[in-house]
């Protein structure tokens, strides 16, 4: 027994040693920018990149993210299908409510509630990282412009509300004609703030609008795949409206 707690004490201090020399070599301070003109002018050139006009009038998005959740997002009415192992919930991504499924059974009271809770929690991240350069003017957010090491200029966006983590900021570097290359990030969900991931493996839905799809740090990488739009559902091989039941109650 004695043996047993040596090593658990020693694997404890290695993971403790390990996360703090992470800590100390990626930690960054968050930047500060100057908000006005500049700092629009920009954000208007990222989103005249990734095409936002096209990206408003995609009726259906479907993605996975790389945790093992399946989406089908109907963006026109506000409702999403989200999957994980034998669980599915019916989203109303406006008002965080829903129905709630657990081995094809529906769920009520608080099982139901949590489950719907859990859903919008994942919407809310894995949506993020599917669209986050439209997502620079939602409301509640503040942009500034920041002066890079490298001489260029950078978009901190910082979200003063909304979301499941408001506070969180975001430091976009783009190219000459303002397509995203990479974000920084200061999330309550990352101990280590500045952590730095691409932006790439751009694809064009449908509706033309961009969608970048793998975003690679130097800890872990996140890709999304199957992804696909449409204009009805039919183009995405469904046969019927699976949000009937839920638009009887929005």
């Amino acid at each position: 027994m004695k043996k047993l707690l040596k090593i658990l004490g020693i694997s404890t201090l290695a993971i403790l040693l390990g996360g703090v020399i992470l800590f100390l070599l990626f930690d960054k301070a968050l930047p500060q920018g100057q908000q006005g003109p500049e700092a629009e002018a920009l954000a208007d050139k990222m989103l005249e990149a990734v095409d936002l006009p096209a990206w408003d009038s995609t009726c259906l998005v479907q993605w996975h993210f790389p945790s093992g959740h399946d989406y089908v997002w109907d963006k026109e009415r506000g409702f999403c299908e989200v999957k994980w192992g034998d669980k599915k919930v019916l989203l109303h991504t406006d008002t965080q409510k829903g129905l709630a499924y657990e081995k094809g059974k529906q769920l009520e009271g608080k099982a139901a509630e949590k489950l719907v809770q859990k859903a919008w929690a994942f919407f809310a991240n894995d949506s993020y990282w599917l669209v986050a350069p439209n997502k620079i003017r939602d409301s509640g957010t503040e942009r500034r412009l920041v002066d890079l090491e490298n001489g260029e200029k950078g978009l901190l966006v910082t979200y003063k509300s909304g979301g499941v983590t408001p506070g969180d900021s975001y430091l976009w570097k783009v190219d000459a004609e303002g397509l995203p290359l990479s974000v920084q990030m200061w999330v309550k969900i990352i101990p280590i703030g500045g952590l730095e991931f691409s932006w790439n493996n751009w694809q064009e839905l449908s509706s033309g609008a961009l969608i970048g799809s793998t975003h690679k740090s130097s800890l872990f990488t996140t890709s999304l795949t199957e992804i696909k739009s449409a204009q009805t559902y039919a183009d995405l091989g469904l046969t019927e409206d699976i949000f009937k039941r839920l638009s009887y109650q929005k």
